[in-house]
């Protein structure tokens, strides 16, 4: 099994920016289901919006729910309902700005705080930009430690919780004012926002050919309900008719990705029953 990969050495020079440039380099690198690049500090393009504009500014809230309800119509033909354009495009970016703060986490056990102002959107395109900072957490021994910026933190379950509190911070406000478009209270959002922390992890995991590492990585983040987080990873594995053992959960929250295609609801779907996941599971495998 390929293992995750190490801590990278930082140059005496380097600064913490850079260093994770470095890190989101690698990750992007990994991952082309992340639909995000990286962008040099100062202003972003005219008209553009930043994840601090969707949770201070109704109308660029409004333009991030639009547009994907936009893209919706284009792929789906159907016009969605409000709740349902604002859910998925939630979706969208928690998964993306989760692993933007657990995928340095899972490869380099580097946590960046990643600030709303940090991400900048292109609602045409549906793309993120991000603006590398120099304020991350590490471990004693990473080489990064000495870098100004970077936050040392005595152990492991330490940098675990400067991780959740990261997520946290970042999706706090946003939760809070797109909340009522989604037409969900507080559990529902932030179990949105844990599957999509989980399920992040698993998908790099997987990329790295490193599914069971993940699982446990991810279970060892969330072992069980960390306020505001309703819930843990709770993974577990289904036996199939192959005999093949499958890894799986349950998601806490609902990205109504069945209400634009029935036939195709989430694997980890609350409404898809353990049956229905080993016969999709098998097709996979």
């Amino acid at each position: 099994m390929a293992m995750a990969p190490a801590t990278t050495a930082v140059a005496p020079a380097m600064s913490a920016a850079a260093a994770l440039t470095g890190t989101y380099s690698r990750l992007f690198a990994l991952c082309d289901a992340l639909n995000v690049r990286t962008a040099p500090p100062g202003p972003g393009p005219q008209g553009g919006i930043t994840g601090a504009d969707l949770a201070q500014d109704e109308d660029a809230l409004h333009a991030f729910i639009d547009a994907e309800a936009v893209r919706i119509r284009e792929r789906h033909g159907c016009t969605p309902r409000r709740d349902v354009a604002a859910s998925r495009v939630l979706h969208d970016y928690l998964w993306s700005v989760s692993l933007l703060m657990s995928g340095p986490w899972y490869m380099e056990r580097r946590v960046p705080r990643v600030h709303p102002n940090d991400i900048r959107l292109d609602l045409t395109k549906s793309t993120f930009e991000i603006v590398p900072g120099s304020d991350f957490a590490c471990l004693p021994d990473d080489p990064a430690a000495g870098l100004p910026g970077a936050r040392v933190t005595p152990h492991a379950e330490a940098l675990r919780a400067e991780l959740r509190s990261a997520v946290v911070d970042h999706v706090r406000p946003l939760l809070a004012t797109i909340g009522p478009q989604l037409r969900r209270g507080p559990r529902a959002l932030w179990g949105m926002a844990l599957d999509d922390l989980v399920s992040g992890i698993w998908h790099l995991g997987r990329t790295l050919d490193q599914e069971d590492q993940a699982l446990r990585a991810a279970t060892e983040l969330l072992p069980h309900s960390i306020p505001p987080f309703p819930g843990g990873a709770d993974f577990r594995h289904l036996s199939g008719h192959d005999g093949q053992s499958h890894p799986t959960r349950t998601r806490l929250g609902c990205c109504l990705y069945y209400k634009l295609d029935s036939t195709q609801a989430c694997l980890t779907c609350p409404r898809t029953c353990d049956t229905e996941r080993i016969r999709r599971l098998e097709a996979k495998t």
